[in-house]
């Protein structure tokens, strides 16, 4: 499939059968998460089910859940009914959000739009269930990219989460990380004067291409230069997306082009595999090679999906710093905890839209890369690779990807998961404690090693953009002062672990295991709560802080994701400039692993 092509075939799982499908899969989850943020309010009906009203009261959706801990509506499609005036309606994720548009905040100008999104993202959906190759618990046998391309949802949260506004029919099917699609980069010359490279310490940029490209394809781009006139010396290689080559950078970029400040040297030889964040590039021919992240003007799940030129020059010294604080601690390697760093990063600055364009906007983010450490060469013999986002994956009759791995692991459920806690949360939570460092920790950010289908290890990635240092008194170097965010209140720092891990990815975790009939939801947090113990035990010198930001508190702050979006939708925040506004702190959630705080040590050694 071409990204030119306009036959049917790029319609063709857009059918009656898979929209009903996908219909009902995406309303069963907006009602899940609308309510979990108190947007709608399920009331149990006489015969046990649960039935939410639109906001004229008239149009009735029906449905049987269970409700578990942390606010979750663990909620059964097959039941999902919807009624008006007690005549039966076909189930359409659009007709929700017009019901109840009230309800969910909706404004005249965000509306619109994020309708679109809803179709697309049901688009996706219907593409996902017409081509499903392997059943979830295949799917945990599968290959890193097998399974990477495999997986029915997006970011767990959110409802509109697949909206790529940009792309047309046949552009989803060439980019879009479902269809598995090989990818070859375009290849930009940017003239040196006009861009900024920066590299890692131990890294420069005749290393980093002479790795990357083969001595051939270098030759010959250099060629196409010199056939212009042009000194390859005065440029620097640019990989980009090809749909922006195609629809921003030679059209918007067009004086640069013309002037020959950035000229089009081809498409790469190696074939990528875009990855579940879109714009990010697997190498599928050489996987031991860089990943490439490029920047991508596509409005997907709120935000337009740039680089920042300027964001970019410092990402390699925020990883050398990252990289060398996490080398020297000696709990982290017991753990295996690993990060894969951005080696290099490139950006191009256009100097007119950087005179024009105020700070943060998507104009300053249309051309930039960088290049990440791959996963594959850390790998010892029998290991495997997933991306943990795979753990929420379950097929829509039910069964799951995680329960394909406790399978094969031939572990009960309960080890598998305390081998997997161990491995995943003790490291994001000694890196918060220790370090007074913060992960953005969700499923797409972690890398799972496997053996035997038991994680043994997590690869963390989307570091300099995502990390930040909550310690006004550590000393950082000049380019790495951007990480460092203001001590926020008590009950603000230990978020990253309560909504990050317990909220947006734990809560689904335990209802896929109640949901296979693995494990009932009290032993899935005994069993959180006993990894933290034995954790915060091993590290005593930490007491003072464990006390301090107590992950056993009764509650902490609901967060909502899907109020920031129907907010904002085409910026739900300003990364660069983050506001105090916190409406979308809504109430607050009952903590499960309050329930199974360790008793005092005294208590402990009095009872021995």
């Amino acid at each position: 499939m071409t990204p030119t092509s306009t036959t049917q075939d790029t319609v063709a799982h857009l059918n009656p059968g898979h929209w009903a499908q996908a219909n009902r899969l995406l309303i069963r989850k907006a009602i899940a998460e609308f309510s979990h943020e108190r947007l709608l309010t399920p009331k149990q009906q006489p015969d046990g089910r649960y039935a939410v009203h639109s906001d004229d009261g008239a149009t009735a959706y029906r449905f049987a859940a269970r409700h578990l801990a942390l606010d979750h509506w663990l909620i059964d499609p097959a039941t999902l009914t919807r009624e008006r005036a007690g005549e039966p309606l076909p189930l359409d994720a659009l007709d929700l959000v017009l019901e109840f548009r009230t309800s969910l905040n909706l404004s005249d100008e965000i509306l619109p739009v994020y309708l679109e999104e809803i179709g697309s993202t049901l688009a996706s959906a219907a593409y996902r269930l017409a081509h499903r190759t392997h059943s979830a618990p295949e799917l945990a046998a599968a290959d890193f990219q097998t399974i990477e391309a495999g997986m029915f949802e997006g970011h767990p949260c959110f409802v509109a989460n697949n909206g790529r506004l940009g792309f047309d029919s046949a552009e989803f099917h060439a980019y879009a990380p479902e269809t598995g699609a090989p990818v070859h980069l375009t290849w930009l010359a940017a003239r040196r004067d006009r861009a900024t490279f920066t590299a890692c310490a131990d890294l420069d940029y005749e290393q980093l291409i002479a790795g990357e490209l083969g001595e051939t394809e270098r030759a010959a781009l250099a060629q196409r230069l010199t056939d212009q006139g042009l000194n390859p010396d005065d440029y620097y290689l640019l990989p980009t997306h090809p749909w922006q080559w195609q629809n921003k950078i030679s059209v918007t970029f067009a004086a640069e082009v013309a002037q020959r400040h950035l000229v089009y040297l081809g498409t790469s030889e190696d074939r990528y595999r875009a990855q579940q964040s879109i714009r990010t590039f697997f190498n599928q021919d050489h996987p031991e090679k860089h990943y490439v992240k490029t920047a991508l003007s596509v409005l997907n799940m709120g935000f337009v999906r740039g680089l920042s030129a300027r964001y970019m020059r410092v990402t390699p010294a925020i990883n050398d710093w990252l990289y060398e604080l996490l080398a020297n601690d000696d709990v982290l390697a017991r753990y295996g905890f690993g990060i894969l760093r951005e080696r290099a990063a490139i950006g191009y600055h256009h100097r007119h839209f950087e005179e024009a364009a105020k700070k943060g906007s998507s104009y300053l983010k249309m051309l930039a890369a960088l290049w990440r450490e791959s996963p594959v060469p850390t790998l010892a013999p029998g290991q495997r690779l997933a991306t943990m986002a795979s753990l929420l994956h379950a097929d829509p009759e039910g069964p799951s990807l995680v329960g394909g791995l406790i399978r094969e692991s031939g572990l009960p459920a309960e080890q598998w998961l305390r081998r997997y806690v161990d491995a995943y949360l003790i490291p994001v939570v000694h890196c918060a404690y220790a370090h007074d460092l913060m992960f953005m920790p969700h499923g797409e950010n972690v890398i799972l090693v496997l053996e035997n289908g038991v994680p043994v290890r997590i690869l963390m990635k989307d570091l300099a953009e995502e990390i930040a240092l909550l310690n006004e008194d550590a000393e950082l170097p000049e380019d790495v002062e951007r990480i460092r965010f203001p001590t926020p209140r008590e009950d603000i720092w230990p978020l990253t672990v309560f909504t990050d891990v317990f909220d947006c990815f734990f809560r689904f975790l335990n209802g896929h295991l109640v949901n296979d009939g693995l494990l009932d939801e009290d032993t899935f947090w005994r069993t959180v709560a006993e990894a933290v113990a034995d954790y915060q035990r091993s590290v005593p010198e930490l007491a003072e802080k464990f006390q301090r930001y107590d992950l056993f508190a009764a509650g902490f702050h609901r967060v909502c994701l899907n109020r920031l979006q129907l907010k904002n939708n085409q910026q739900m925040v300003n990364i660069e400039e983050p506001d105090e506004d916190e409406s979308h702190l809504v109430g607050q959630l009952d903590n499960p692993l309050a329930d199974h705080r360790p008793a005092p040590a005294e208590a402990q050694s009095s009872g021995s």
